[in-house]
């Protein structure tokens, strides 16, 4: 399952990006200063989107820790979608790239093979999430997965959920059913290099 993902973009190119969505980004917290970055690992702080009470073209950018603590103490930081309507506490989290990891091909090599993941012609794609507010750590995230689509399958059993451009404002509308939502991208849609 996803592990590490990446964002190589600043803030001005995310606004730019939901800007021609017609969805307003909101800095409550203050607009961050959002670092390039190779590698968002779990517990590290990523940027997310989500709603403002509701508010269909309005939502805000906040920066919050990737997983929160499970009940066994090990961090949340995928989440089944399967059989799950998440009505409330949807948010993006943004990404350039994603990376999965295989079974080494060389058997002398020590660590499995990275691939990175990067969808097709988009700076940037967003990853259906939804988060809470813990005891343990504050406000976290975590990714949805599901089944996987056509270019994951040779990589890996499971896929975090990538939402289509046209998606993004139903995903922070909790009013829309999610399981309009929630489905494989086209075959062809992401791109794989082996990076390691």
């Amino acid at each position: 399952m996803c592990n590490d993902y990446r964002l190589m973009v600043d803030v001005a190119s995310i606004i730019e990006d939901f800007a021609d969505l017609k969805i307003k980004i909101r800095f409550g917290e203050g607009a961050p200063n959002l670092e390039v970055r190779e590698d968002i690992n779990i517990t590290d702080i990523g940027p997310i989107v989500r709603t403002i009470d509701g508010i269909r073209d309005e939502a805000e950018l906040v920066q919050r820790r990737w997983s929160w603590p499970g009940p066994n103490k090990r961090p949340v930081y995928n989440f089944r979608s399967e059989g799950r309507e998440c009505n409330s506490n949807r948010c993006l989290i943004i990404a350039d790239g994603f990376y999965e990891f295989t079974e080494p091909t060389d058997p002398k090599k020590k660590h499995k093979d990275k691939w990175l993941f990067t969808k097709k012609g988009e700076p940037i794609f967003c990853i259906a999430g939804i988060w809470r507010d813990t005891p343990e750590v504050g406000q976290a995230f975590t990714m949805l997965t599901m089944e996987p689509g056509p270019d994951i399958a040779p990589y890996h059993d499971r896929q975090i959920v990538i939402l289509e451009r046209n998606a993004w404002a139903d995903w922070l509308d909790p009013t829309v059913s999610t399981k309009f939502l929630i489905k494989p991208l086209p075959a062809g849609t992401l791109a794989a290099e082996q990076v390691g």
